[in-house]
């Protein structure tokens, strides 16, 4: 039978790169972590650890151990709040990694609802634009937007959202002596595309007749950007025309910052997932959390979005 806090020693020093910085994490005297580490190496029969003067490397045997100790203190976490919480509720921590913009709209305000629901729970939330791995960040839950690629994790569908193309008044005194009023005008905008998508300006557009046709921009694009929320900056300052989560530009399109082009045309529609990491046990604190998510943005957002013409 291992002891769980020796691996618990052991991962706090592969992530903190030395035995003096994670002695320091966890409380303990460096002797005291050199000690388990040497005691769990002697058990399994391997190194794990490769040190020097300076810092400890992790082997290959070690690094493989590290994997599985992640994923076995997670578990065990996950069990032992599940066993908590029939007592006293949802207790312990939940990481939730979001995008920036989706997490500063949405996400953020059901996380503050939820929390003062749950004073005993600890919430981490990070804010990524990179789709961060969920075993080697340690997260509970991501929020992901767009296309769900092929996963080894769990995936829940929590809505689905508008995108739409806008641009600034600026844009048509800059750039366009009228309108955008067909496809074929949109084609020959002036675009910024999302650098971060395969095919940025070619999309599936379902016409006011109903028919399903093949848009693509014809000129490359003036402006390249690895943001919604870069995107948006551009869009406003005239650059050219931008395709943005509906949820992003509805307030400005009612202010008058932005203005929604071609209304009665429909891009697809894009997916909001929250993926889990796939385990045998998800625990009650990421099954109530995903439940809550779900309901406060069909509650929340519904109605805001019968503002724009989508």
């Amino acid at each position: 039978m291992f002891n769980m806090h020796r691996l618990e020693i052991f991962v706090a020093v592969v992530e903190a790169g030395s035995f003096t910085s994670a002695a320091q994490t966890l409380g303990l005297t460096k002797a005291v972590v050199s000690f388990n580490i040497k005691q769990l190496e002697e058990k399994l029969g391997v190194s794990l650890l490769a040190r020097s003067t300076r810092q400890v490397a992790v082997t290959d045997a070690g690094e493989r151990f590290y994997y599985q100790c992640q994923q076995l203190l997670q578990e065990t976490e996950r069990v032992l709040n599940d066993v908590r919480s029939e007592h006293s509720g949802l207790s312990g921590l939940i990481r939730i990694t979001t995008t920036p913009e989706y997490g500063a709209h949405i996400v953020v305000p059901a996380i503050a609802a939820f929390g003062t629901q749950h004073s005993q729970l600890r919430i981490q939330h990070v804010s990524s634009s990179k789709n961060d791995d969920l075993i080697s960040g340690r997260f509970d839950v991501a929020i992901r937007l767009g296309q769900l690629s092929d996963s080894t994790h769990h995936a829940k569908l929590i809505d689905q959202f508008e995108i739409i193309p806008v641009a600034s008044y600026e844009y048509f005194r800059n750039y366009a002596d009228k309108n955008i009023n067909n496809l074929k005008q949109l084609a020959d905008a002036h675009w910024i595309a999302n650098s971060c998508l395969a095919a940025p300006l070619s999309w599936q557009v379902l016409t006011p007749e109903g028919n399903l046709v093949l848009f693509r921009a014809n000129h490359t694009p003036m402006v390249m950007a690895d943001s919604a929320a870069s995107l948006l900056a551009f869009a406003k300052r005239g650059a050219g025309v931008a395709l943005l989560p509906a949820w992003l530009v509805q307030d400005e399109i009612a202010e008058g910052n932005l203005k929604q082009l071609l209304p009665n045309y429909r891009f697809p529609r894009q997916g909001i997932y929250a993926l889990y990491p796939n385990t045998r046990h998800v625990s009650e604190k990421v099954r109530t959390f995903i439940d809550f998510l779900q309901k406060w943005i069909s509650k929340t957002h519904t109605n805001s979005l019968k503002n724009i013409n989508i």
